[in-house]
């Protein structure tokens, strides 16, 4: 649902409603405006068929300039485009609202207001409810867990890494099934520091180990060959930036899951991580985001997979 990590402390608002088309437009071009440490944007489907537009400010935009942005995508109707400042009791409320448990075979994604979901057999994974993008509600980050499930009912993998770990989600949740080491890394130190965070809070803080670096630049994920189960969920320019040194470390037989994507970045990620001699296993779309599943050799393409 949102893109981008939340602001600890939003001040301010977008909102606007209109048709599915329009809303993922916008949704994508103020995620990539916008610096997703100080902002999340957010499409939601309304009960009327509608849909929901919200964007979350860690410092009062720009009206004008927001507007102005936005008539590339709806035109005039960028003048019914509301922003309002928001107190933090209201956004603490307004980030329990409707985040429900997420499901994946035995993952069970939740917030600290449903522990009482959790069921005998489920690895549970609590995170922050503040903590929108990255608590599996997303598509790209629940179409990852899908397939870290399917991953997981053909094997058990060894050397397991996340490329853009975010929350760390990915990363727990590898952790927690496996019970044993994973690295995880991120550009960003704020994201590494949630990550961590988040480990402690669900245990798994000693199975997890944590860099701050672009990609793989780091001696903890820079090893050729080395992982045999890789997770980049992060966006399509990177993704493709990053395709030599992602199928660098990945091993001979590993197995590389990406997301971040929506259906127009497809073809230029996979033609790029073609180029490293990795082919796609399997795609499932979800809530409009594409995730790829990539072995090495000569695997056909299968049918698209709709969530």
């Amino acid at each position: 649902m949102y893109e981008g990590l939340l602001p600890p402390n939003p001040t301010h608002v977008l909102r606007f409603d209109t048709d599915e088309n329009a809303a993922r437009a916008m949704t994508d071009l103020l995620g990539e405006v916008f610096d997703p440490t100080e902002s999340a944007v957010a499409a939601f489907e309304t009960d009327d068929g509608l849909w929901h537009v919200e964007a979350y400010f860690a410092h009062q935009p720009d009206e004008e300039g927001v507007r102005d942005l936005l008539r590339l995508v709806i035109g005039e109707r960028a003048d019914e485009v509301t922003f309002s400042a928001i107190a933090q009791k209201d956004w603490v409320k307004a980030s329990l609202d409707g985040l429900k448990p997420v499901r994946a075979g035995r993952f069970l994604v939740h917030g600290s207001h449903d522990r009482h979901t959790v069921k005998t057999n489920d690895i549970a994974i609590e995170i922050d409810a503040a903590l929108a993008f990255g608590t599996g509600h997303h598509g790209t980050t629940h179409g990852c867990l899908l397939a870290l499930v399917e991953e997981l009912n053909c094997r058990r993998p060894q050397q397991v890494l996340d490329v853009g770990t975010g929350t760390g989600i990915l990363a727990l949740a590898a952790a927690r099934a496996l019970r044993h080491t994973v690295i995880a890394g991120d550009i960003d130190p704020v994201a590494v520091k949630v990550a961590r965070d988040n480990a402690r809070l669900n245990g798994a803080g000693n199975h997890i180990r944590y860099y701050a670096a672009p990609g793989v630049r780091h001696g903890l994920a820079d090893r050729t060959h080395r992982f045999d189960l890789v997770f980049a969920n992060i966006l399509a320019k990177p993704l493709r930036q990053l395709a030599p040194a992602i199928s660098r470390v990945l091993s001979s037989s590993g197995t590389l899951i990406l997301s971040g994507l929506l259906s127009r970045d497809v073809p230029g990620v996979l033609s790029a991580y073609a180029a490293q001699g990795l082919r796609l296993k399997k795609r499932t779309d979800r809530e409009g985001w594409a995730t790829l599943v990539l072995k090495r050799g000569g695997f056909a393409p299968r049918p698209v997979t709709q969530i």
